[in-house]
């Protein structure tokens, strides 16, 4: 199969996202939490993801997968409390009416305090505005407070990693046979920052690829659990060794990727465009590629070029359809184009020397051709 590149992390789909799309030359889209999913009775409803899938079809956009219920569908889950039994039902509706829209991939996370950063603001290369992490300065609170998915309910007392682990469990030994049997992926994302210490009063578990791999024993071997690789997140804990551990890890099991990158690791951090952080991009390509990845690529997190509004924060689709957003799709076009994956030259044999499998000093060929798409 091809790997191929789809528009992603799309909060607030509408025409300007569908054109920003085709111009450049994408025929799929992943969603984020979008704006045309309000779930108001606790899970998505079968109406409204039809009528996304239609609109996404009108728009001539296949739906290449969903990440991420809102913020209501889900707290309890991850702390564990009173309450999660009913959000879990709800959930189980929510996957059997994605696979009734045709929708079979499911992205969701586990960081009950969301996405950590320090500063949404900071000068990256020419001055283009980035999103920073830096451990000491946590106690000045989270800049992402106020996004949507960041929570506001209080931790009346502190979650631990044990809790956080058991908690996880709950929730897949409920979803799996649900999802198995409605034929849906879920796919894990990482926690970003992956950092030991607690942040906001509840401890992070997804921070290392021992933890991620845990996270799969978890699964029991369902084919219905997978890993959302966010490259950045994986980058953030140690750089691309970290990243080829994963995918050696993972292969195939690789659901699909969030493709960025940081300068750093934890415990500081900085978002950048890429080629200029710590992975090399066509490098980490060819490893999917010879692992057996068979997905698709999304651009995520990107900084904001001179004209843009704002980074990831803002979630308008004036802010998403971007010079920054755009050069990394560019980019990607290119590595993937220059790498033989974007079409026809996809079957000719694309060899990572030294990867899982081949002898060293042997390269291993490629093994996918065949085009893909979640949405039948």
């Amino acid at each position: 199969m091809t790997i191929r590149l789809s528009l992603g992390h799309i909060d607030t789909y509408d025409d300007r996202v569908a054109t920003f799309a085709h111009q450049l030359g994408l025929s799929g889209v992943q969603l984020h939490t979008p704006d045309l999913l309000p779930g108001e009775d606790g899970h998505w409803s079968l109406p409204e993801l039809r009528a996304l899938r239609d609109r996404c079809d009108a728009d001539g956009l296949a739906i290449d997968g969903l990440e991420n219920v809102p913020l209501a569908h889900f707290w309890k889950i991850q702390r564990g409390l009173p309450g999660r039994d009913e959000q879990i039902e709800n959930y189980q509706r929510t996957i059997r009416n994605l696979a009734a829209v045709g929708i079979d991939l499911l992205g969701y996370n586990f960081l009950a305090t969301y996405v950590w950063r320090t500063d949404m603001a900071a000068a990256g290369r020419g001055g283009a505005k980035v999103t920073t992490f830096d451990l000491a300065d946590v106690s000045r609170g989270n800049a992402l407070a106020g996004y949507r998915l960041t929570p506001d309910h209080p931790v009346e007392e502190p979650i631990t990693a044990d809790d956080m682990w058991a908690n996880h469990q709950y929730f897949l030994d409920a979803v799996l046979p649900v999802a198995e049997e409605a034929g849906v992926r879920l796919a894990l994302h990482p926690d970003d920052p992956p950092v030991d210490q607690p942040l906001g009063g509840i401890a992070r578990i997804f921070t290392s690829p021992a933890a991620i791999g845990r996270a799969r024993a978890q699964a029991g071997g369902s084919p219905s659990w997978g890993l959302n690789l966010c490259l950045g997140t994986v980058s953030e804990m140690a750089g691309e060794e970290s990243i080829n551990e994963v995918i050696d890890l993972l292969g195939p099991q690789v659901f699909y990727v969030h493709f960025r990158d940081v300068r750093g690791t934890v415990p500081r951090f900085t978002e950048c465009f890429l080629g200029e952080g710590n992975f090399d991009p066509a490098r980490v390509i060819r490893r999917l590629e010879a692992a057996g990845f068979d997905g698709f690529l999304i651009d995520d997190h990107v900084p904001a070029m001179i004209g843009d509004l704002d980074t990831w924060g803002d979630t308008s689709s004036a802010a998403y359809c971007s010079r920054g957003r755009a050069h990394a799709i560019g980019y990607l076009q290119g590595v993937l184009n220059g790498l033989g994956l974007d079409g026809p030259a996809a079957r000719e044999a694309v060899h990572v020397p030294g990867a899982r499998g081949a002898a060293p000093g042997q390269d291993r060929p490629a093994a996918r051709a065949q085009g893909f798409s979640s949405a039948q």
